[in-house]
């Protein structure tokens, strides 16, 4: 919504108005209409309506508790690195609105393109309340899964839309008022939903206008990066905004439009479908502008427009040769480098098995470099973060109305996008069926046929698959192809995992020599923690607390272990701290305050001293046992 029109902006980039909410008494009897008396309610927001309609005809019943199951940890913990670069993109709007909702007992809410919860911040008192109604990281908040909701019909709308207390399609839902708004990413994939919650009680606040905002500067956020090589044009009828969040972008490459904002695409009066199928010389007048100037386009909107110069192409990444290879790798693993890009030479197929976070990625990108095709592309597919409903079509590309939705020029697909160079499909074992038997096709035959017709198109490439899952088992349970698992799985190398390694010491110091470190040292306890530590998460855990403790630290400072999050701490307290002698005595008591106290600063030493009054090497010497 913008706050200046009062209007919400649809996936075409035209503007409409948003209804308003009915009074709480039409609301009831609209209720009642619809879920007791089976009759067509009245005054009811035609987005709700559409949205209950919906949901009675998957068989909910409203006077029932939605079927919530949220995702196990390791599932969420894999959620969060499918979407790492979503939730830091808007983190700092999550912040920003968390401020706001804070104050009026809320929460702000980030999810995936699938209605999934990243994140949620805010009011703490009203995160306790929303757990009750798993409105929490992990449970999938899809129309599908619970309901009418801000954030499913938001996703199903493709608009923003706030639902009110007795809107929601469950009734143990009114309790809440929800604004979300659909998250879209430079080429139009919608990739998240962003929401902020309350209690139904409480005052109205304009959340639409609040979210429209705070989505608009994360899609800006996204043409940061991710264009080398590509012109980046920036325009509005208001000269004034150009260089802000309601800036419309558009991107070329040559002169072809490949990636746009909701505001560009508005401007125009476009929507996706323009992407790849349109030109420069099709959107406007005049030739292209040198800087900055006014430009008329074709629908005849005059407008201030002012271009990027191109940045310049990232030329290929230079893989380190066997002799220097990747410095977290252990010896056998190097060793196995070599082996597998022999392999991939020779057009033998293999398969990296490994927990999260090992570095299978990784693994594959040096493989690449190190093999004969290293200056050919390297594409890299995450078969679980791609929707089931999708992955067809990124993968196989398709042509011209090939569904509902699909654009006009069509699309090449991944597989044809790594024609001549490496395809590597990450998390394999978690490809529906029905696309094994495609891909089996594919890799016997060396074609691809798109969606919705075409000639078959010839490919050459070499096949790198990665899992973290017993492939083996999920063909003896029948989930997994076993001709096709025979075909991948012509070699396979195990990845260890960070706990198994003898010299985690040295792994955690090469990795650490590897960061901008601006003159910080890794302290001695610091170090000790780490080693000691286990790292479920593995090599990508250990760096994201890396960088974590370098973000907390200054220029030049050793960094302690009282840097490390709780998790580390408490491993070292538990592995290192000497029994108490006379457990029951003064002592004893005194240890377990400080304790509890470290326990309630989450870790934090520094914090936990002086909340006690005492030195931090104090602390350390009573409460851990250790060195101060």
């Amino acid at each position: 919504m913008s706050a200046a029109t009062g209007v919400a902006d649809c996936d075409d980039g035209t503007m409409t108005p948003m209804e308003p909410s009915a009074p709480r008494t039409d609301l009831m009897r609209a209720r009642h209409d619809f879920f007791d008396r089976g009759a067509e309610p009245t005054g009811l927001r035609s987005a709700i309506l559409r949205s209950w309609r919906r949901c009675a005809e998957r068989g909910f019943d409203a006077h029932s508790d939605p079927r919530i199951e949220p995702v196990g940890s390791t599932a969420l913990r894999e959620l969060h690195e499918r979407n790492e670069r979503l939730i830091r993109l808007c983190r700092p709007q999550i912040e920003t609105l968390a401020r706001e909702a804070r104050d009026v007992g809320g929460l702000v809410i980030l999810t995936d393109g699938a209605g999934l919860v990243l994140d949620a911040l805010g009011d703490a008192e009203f995160a306790g309340k929303a757990a009750g109604v798993a409105l929490k990281p992990g449970v999938k908040w899809a129309e599908a899964s619970t309901g009418t909701n801000a954030i499913g019909a938001a996703l199903v709308e493709r608009r923003a839309v706030e639902v009110r207390g007795a809107e929601h399609f469950f009734d143990a839902h009114r309790i809440l008022t929800c604004a979300a708004a659909p998250i879209f990413d430079p080429r139009g994939a919608m990739v998240g939903a962003l929401d902020i919650s309350g209690a139904s009680a409480a005052p109205h606040r304009p959340a639409v206008a609040m979210i429209r905002l705070g989505v608009d500067q994360i899609e800006h956020r996204m043409f940061d990066d991710g264009f080398a090589g590509c012109e980046v044009v920036r325009l509005h009828a208001d000269p004034a905004l150009l260089g802000t969040p309601q800036e419309g972008v558009l991107v070329f490459d040559g002169a072809r439009l490949v990636a746009a904002n909701r505001h560009g695409l508005s401007l125009l009066k476009l929507d996706w479908n323009a992407l790849g199928a349109r030109s420069f010389g099709d959107l406007f007048d005049a030739g292209r502008i040198a800087g900055e100037g006014r430009i008329l386009s074709r629908s005849g909107a005059a407008l201030h427009l002012r271009r990027d110069p191109p940045a310049p192409a990232a030329r290929p990444a230079i893989v380190p040769k066997p002799s220097a290879p990747e410095p977290i790798f252990d010896a056998a693993t190097r060793s196995n480098l070599v082996r597998a890009a022999r392999l991939v030479d020779g057009d033998v197929p293999i398969l990296i098995q490994g927990e999260t976070g090992s570095g299978k990625e990784m693994f594959a990108r040096a493989v690449h470099g190190l093999s004969a095709r290293s200056q050919k592309p390297f594409v890299a597919v995450n078969c679980a973060a791609l929707p089931e409903g999708l992955i067809e079509a990124e993968l196989f590309g398709y042509e011209h109305g090939a569904f509902t939705g699909a654009r006009r020029a069509g699309s090449k697909g991944l597989l044809r996008e790594a024609d001549g160079g490496v395809l590597f499909l990450d998390e394999i074992g978690d490809m529906p069926l029905l696309l094994q038997a495609r891909l089996l096709r594919v890799v016997q035959d060396r074609e691809v046929t798109p969606l919705g017709g075409g000639k078959p198109a010839p490919i050459d490439i070499r096949l790198i698959c990665a899992t973290h899952r017993d492939l083996a088992g999920l063909v003896g349970s029948e989930t997994f192809r076993p001709d096709l698992y025979f075909r991948l799985a012509q070699f396979t190398f195990a990845l260890p995992p960070l706990r198994t390694l003898a010299n985690r010491r040295d792994v955690i110091q090469a990795l650490w020599r590897g960061l901008p470190r601006d003159g910080r040292t890794l302290g001695a306890d610091a170090l000790d923690a780490m080693a000691a530590y286990d790292w479920p998460g593995n090599h990508r855990e250990l760096a994201g607390v890396l960088k974590a403790m370098i973000a907390l630290s200054e220029p030049g400072e050793t960094l302690s272990a009282d840097l490390l999050p709780s998790p580390v701490m408490r491993n070292a307290r538990m592995s290192e701290a000497p029994p108490i002698e006379n457990g029951g005595g003064l002592e004893a008591f005194a240890r377990e305050a400080m304790l509890a106290t470290i326990e309630a600063c989450h870790g934090n030493v520094a914090a936990a001293a002086r909340k006690l009054g005492v030195s931090r090497s104090t602390l350390y010497r009573r409460a851990l046992g250790g060195r101060g």
